[in-house]
């Protein structure tokens, strides 16, 4: 399943995940996390209070898992770790914007055909098919 959600060309869309969140972590909010120099949307993740507050202590991109319901620091298994330059926050504060770069390489846990690591956003969906396309294969 794991390789055919990563991978595949099938739309898959999780619209369960946040019944799933607020039936395990009550005190979760969405971070969007956005590469300083690109500008590009590379994660869309959570944090809580004690996420938030180790990131923004640490300036490093700490996160909030909520499957696995622990601290996430975003790369410390595969290197890919990233500087927190700022934060920002909505207007009706539910959700943050983290401003982050790479220490090296790019942010997803996938790796395209070279073997280097990409960001999350790598496939395009077809608007009248809904077809996936790889962008960074």
């Amino acid at each position: 399943m794991s390789k055919e959600l990563e991978e595949g060309t099938v739309l898959m869309l999780d619209f369960a995940k946040i019944a799933k969140i607020a039936e395990t972590c009550k005190d979760a909010i969405p971070v969007a996390v956005q590469h300083a120099d690109t500008k590009e949307v590379i994660l869309v993740a959570y944090t809580n209070e004690l996420a938030m507050k180790k990131a923004f202590a640490e300036r490093m991109l700490i996160l909030w898992s909520t499957s696995r319901n622990v601290l996430w620091e975003k790369g410390k298994s595969s290197g890919e770790t990233f500087d927190l330059l700022e934060a920002r926050v909505n207007c009706e504060q539910n959700s943050l914007l983290y401003i982050v770069r790479p220490r090296r390489g790019a942010i997803c846990h996938t790796k395209n055909r070279r073997g280097e690591p990409r960001n999350c956003y790598y496939r395009r969906i077809d608007l009248d098919t809904l077809a996936l396309t790889n962008l960074d294969p």
